[in-house]
Parts: C-alpha cells; structure tokens; sequence
C-alpha cells in the first residue's frame, strides 16, 4: 500500500526531463583547429601579422574552454546536466558527447542492479519467528528522482528493500494450520502470491526515487534456529498422521474387497462375530509397521 508520505515525495521530487546533446567529434576537430591556430600564430607571429597578442590568447582560450564540454556515455549509461546547481535535463545518448562548457555533468549507470538482502530474522503472522531473504533486480528508471529526490538511492534500496521484506512476513504465516482458513496463503505453500505481493510493494517504496523492480525471489525461508526443532516435530506428526490415514482408507478398502469378494463365491459363510474378527486380523496385518507372525489354525472355523 502506498504511504501519503510517498505519494508526497513524489509529488514533490524532481523528474527527469530529456537533454539533447551535440556529437563531440565535429566539435572535437573544431576545438583542435582554433587552439592549433592559436598556438601557431604565436610561434610564427611574423607570418600571421593580421592576428595580435589577443586574439591568439582567445584562440587558445576558446580552444581549451570548449574541451570541457565532452563526455563520454556508454550504453544504459546517462549523464544529469545542471547549471549552477539548476537542473536542466538528462542526457541519454551514447558515444562522445558535447554540451555547453559552463553544464555540470554527472553520470548514472542504467544497467540492472542486484539487491542480494541476508537471511533477516521477522516473525509471521502468527507471531513465530522466521527467517525470510530475497533477491531482487532493479534498475534506475527516473535519473532525476534518484540524484535530487533522495540522498543516496542504493542505500535507500537497501533500507526499503529490509523493510518490505519485514512487512511481507507479518503477513502470512509460515505454513499451514488449523488456526487458517482453508486456502489461505502461506509463505511456503503461495510462493507466487507471497512473491507478485513483494514485487508491488516494492514497487510503492522505490518508486519514490524513481527505481523501477525487475524481478524479485525469496531465496531464504525457514524458521529461526529457536523453534526449528519444534516445528520440525510438528510437520513429522501431522506426515506421521496423514501417512496412517491413508494406510487405514486403504486397508479399509482392501478388506471390504475381501469381504465382498469371499460372500460374493461363496467360498465361506461367516457370521457377524466371525467377520469382526477376519475384519479385525486383517486390519492388523495390513496397518502394522512390523511384519506379522501369522497364527495356524488346525482345528475348525469355530475353536
């Protein structure tokens, strides 16, 4: 959810306006003509008569001063133009560049970014502490945001990524339980969810110095190093008594077959107090953890 804090800095912050610039090689070649002619006409000022003292200074001087006015940008690569602290637009283009001398240029890298947080110890929705850590690719997209709206925008990254993190896991909880409503997302069963919920979150925090989220993973999840042990009993039991459930629905199956299938041939008439025992020598054979001992009876059905 977006903050009025936010909203109001966005509101308020600087955004980025487009600055063109003029290729550098033309004014290059120009710069070295007019310092070579000045430099020239001093050395050889008895064959340039109509050029005085000055104007060969000038030469020299406007030579030199129009060198201050290249830069070089590489590809996803931008340079915030600012005159006398005014800001007047971001530049861009790639290759050598030339903007008036007097513009001060700072460079920002476009190239996708990763934001690697640590394990950080939160508690869930229930209250448990957990571990939770992600990983998440982010770009600069609104130069202007991130150089004049905050003092440093990594950082900034760091400290809202932390706290997004920490406001996601109060979220959810950890895994699943009878306290839950049925279907209810959990950070280890609603992985997509859990992560589509980051990723806008994100988006809401950064978005104030103009960064822009890529993509974004958990890359740790699991319960503090304390309750570890407890909840590891915990999901052994309820595996334990899913594991008996279905072994029992199985065994029940298995021995309403023999039953149907035994009064179905006629192969032997049983009475109640019979099948309650077949029922119940059956169901011990079938759900026993040991293999069974089987007793022979020599004698008739009924001794």
């Amino acid at each position: 959810m977006t903050t009025s804090n936010e909203v109001s800095m966005r509101s308020t912050g600087i955004r980025e306006v487009s600055r063109s610039s003029a290729s550098g090689y033309l004014i290059l070649a120009i710069a070295f003509l007019l310092i070579a002619s000045g430099i020239a006409s001093l050395i050889w000022g008895g064959a340039m008569p109509g050029y005085s003292v000055l104007i060969k200074v000038l030469l020299i001087a406007i030579g030199s001063l129009l060198f201050s006015g290249f830069y070089m940008l590489q590809p996803n690569e931008a340079a915030l133009l600012s005159l006398f602290g005014d800001y007047k637009g971001t530049d861009r283009s790639q290759g050598l560049r030339w903007v008036n001398p007097f513009l001060s240029k700072r460079k920002l890298s476009l190239r996708a970014r990763t934001l690697n947080t640590p394990p950080l110890k939160v508690n869930d929705k229930r209250g448990n502490p957990v571990e939770i850590g992600a990983a998440i690719v982010w770009r600069v997209n609104d130069t202007a945001l991130a150089i004049y709206n905050v003092d440093d925008f990594e950082r900034f990254v760091s400290v809202q990524a932390e706290a997004a993190l920490r406001h996601l896991a109060t979220q959810y909880a950890y895994d699943e339980g009878d306290d839950l409503v049925d279907g209810e997302v959990t950070l280890r069963a609603g992985m997509d969810v859990v992560v589509n919920a980051m990723k806008q979150e994100l988006h809401d925090r950064f978005s104030a110095a103009g960064i822009q989220v890529e993509d974004a993973k958990l890359t740790h999840l699991a319960y503090a190093p304390e309750i570890a042990q407890v909840m590891l009993r915990r999901q052994q039991a309820e595996a334990i008594i899913s594991a008996r459930k279905k072994i029992v629905q199985g065994a029940v199956s298995m021995v309403e077959g023999a039953l149907q299938g035994l009064s179905e041939r006629q192969i032997v008439e049983l009475d109640d107090e019979r099948k309650a025992a077949m029922v119940s020598n059956l169901l011990v054979v079938l759900c026993s953890e040991r293999d069974t001992q089987p007793v022979v009876n020599a004698g008739t059905l009924y001794n």
